[in-house]
């Protein structure tokens, strides 16, 4: 061994992905979801959390059947908003998966990050109408700690142990993708053996459907929820709002060998950049974002001709899935249009700052079954958007290496590329 510590930055450690645990609107673990991807199902429908009829828009991606209580202590369930909830119990199948127990390793170098746009929402709407309604003093003492966007790690730390950095990332739509990202630099450098990363949102509440459609961002076609989603497509209207937590297990190549797991993709590469531009409109020429790609393609060493799969931010907007199209195009060259490419958001909706995350897994599971999900919805060609969005069909194909594209408001652009394992 050298003179230098095992935990030193000076040679970097290869990062592989060891669990995945996901709550989606088309089901409660990651088998049940890839499932539905793969057929193509639409887990958008008319809104039953709350009376939408005073709303313009009328349906989400809502989460279905889940009981907190099945996973959790009643009481600590109760102190916990939604989010906070479906990240602990996404957590738990990952940490299953990874059969990692974290008083088998140091707690220390555990770390727990998790990304969300929004918070705790459903918490802070609830309580604003029960001060209307009932006064201040029945506000519940638990408002504050239960919206707090940190929440969702600082519960999972305290769940768990781990006793590593918890923080959250708030990025927008980019947040779970940045979680990743930075979950993969601690590791990489050594700074943590090992890290608890992704994201969770449970934004669908009248006020945040409201706020959304003011922006004129949501999809309005009430008439026909199912087909609202459709990412490149000619007729796009607006992204529909989902809801959800995705939660990987980062790991070192140490840790790996030393508990003898085996890992179900490696993470190779991240980069982000900032557009600098608008705080709800990604810059027309999507220079920042191909840049983004770029990165993450040199720091993975990989080449556009290793790329087999993309899973696209497509959000279902007119600027961003053609700004996105200009970018990979940009990024990639002639190369792109060989590379086949899924919205999943066509099926599970944008779910927000848990979407980079989700939309982490369903790309591992494609790289592991060598499967590429549809992007549903796909009817009437747009000539800007002119590539291979695997449109309606799931197909088989061989993928070594798949890009995961997470852009925000705010001008955020986030890459990760995932690659097979070899533990080696």
């Amino acid at each position: 061994m050298s003179h230098l510590s095992r935990h030193s930055v000076a040679a970097f450690s290869r990062v592989f992905v060891t669990g995945m645990g996901v709550i989606t609107p088309l089901g409660l673990d990651v088998e049940s979801t890839w499932e539905k991807l793969v057929q193509g199902t639409s887990g958008v429908d008319y809104i039953t959390a709350f009376d939408h009829d005073e709303l313009e828009v009328k349906f989400a991606a809502e989460v279905k059947g889940f009981d907190p209580t099945a996973y959790l202590e009643r009481k600590e369930a109760r102190r916990m908003d939604r989010f906070t909830q479906m990240a602990a119990v996404a957590t738990k199948e990952a940490l299953a998966q990874a059969r990692l127990k974290l008083e088998e390793v140091d707690p220390y170098r555990v770390a727990v990050l998790m990304g969300s746009g929004i918070g705790g929402i459903l918490t802070l709407s609830r309580e604003l109408q029960v001060l209307r309604e009932r006064g201040a003093r029945r506000v519940t003492p638990f408002l504050l700690p239960m919206m707090l966007a940190d929440m969702a790690s600082a519960k999972l730390s305290m769940l768990l142990g781990a006793q590593g950095p918890n923080f959250c990332t708030v990025s927008s739509c980019s947040s779970s993708a940045d979680a990743l990202g930075l979950a993969w630099q601690m590791v990489r450098t050594g700074e943590m053996d090992i890290a608890i990363a992704g994201g969770s949102e449970a934004p669908i509440c009248p006020i945040a459907v409201a706020g959304f459609d003011a922006m004129r961002t949501l999809s309005r076609r009430n008439d026909a929820p199912q087909k609202a989603s459709r990412p490149f497509d000619g007729q796009r209207d607006g992204f529909v709002m989902g809801e959800g937590a995705g939660v990987l297990i980062i790991e070192s190549h140490e840790s790996v060998l030393r508990r003898d797991v085996q890992p179900l993709a490696e993470l190779t590469g991240y980069a982000a950049t900032s557009d600098a531009y608008h705080v709800v409109e990604p810059a027309a020429d999507g220079h920042s974002a191909a840049r983004a790609i770029r990165m993450t393609l040199e720091r993975a060493g990989l080449k556009p001709e290793d790329i087999g799969h993309i899973n696209a931010h497509g959000t279902s907007t007119r600027l961003n899935d053609t700004v996105e199209t200009k970018a990979l195009k940009e990024a990639l060259g002639q190369q792109t249009y060989h590379i086949p490419i899924s919205s999943t958001k066509s099926m599970i909706g944008h779910l927000l700052g848990a979407a980079g995350a989700v939309e982490a897994v369903a790309t591992i599971k494609a790289l592991m079954h060598q499967v590429i999900p549809p992007t549903i919805n796909l009817e009437v060609p747009d000539p800007e958007c002119d590539l291979d969005y695997t449109a309606n069909s799931a197909r088989q194909a061989p993928v070594r290496a798949a890009l995961s594209t997470s852009f925000g408001f705010g001008g955020h652009n986030s890459v990760l590329v995932f690659s097979a394992p070899n533990r080696g």
